[in-house]
């Protein structure tokens, strides 16, 4: 029990900082948008940061998944 508590907890102190880290990343690729694209308030800027950003984290979560699998085969 006491295993599985400390595991859930890792789990949830992971899954904050990974939020905190989404959300720092955000302000720098909207900046960045807004660089290239001007204003990310007109709607087809909006669009493609939404994609772009969707298509990294799916990327990246494809990655680490494959990683990980890796390690666990180690």
């Amino acid at each position: 029990m006491k295993t599985e508590i400390i595991e859930k907890l890792s789990a949830l102190v992971t899954a904050a900082f990974g939020l905190v880290a989404a959300l720092a990343w955000n302000g720098t690729i909207e900046a960045i948008f807004k660089k290239f694209f001007g204003a990310t308030d007109a709607i087809w800027s909006m669009l493609i940061y939404a994609l772009v950003v969707t298509v990294i984290a799916v990327v990246i979560t494809i990655w680490i998944g494959k990683a990980s699998e890796k390690a666990k085969k180690l």
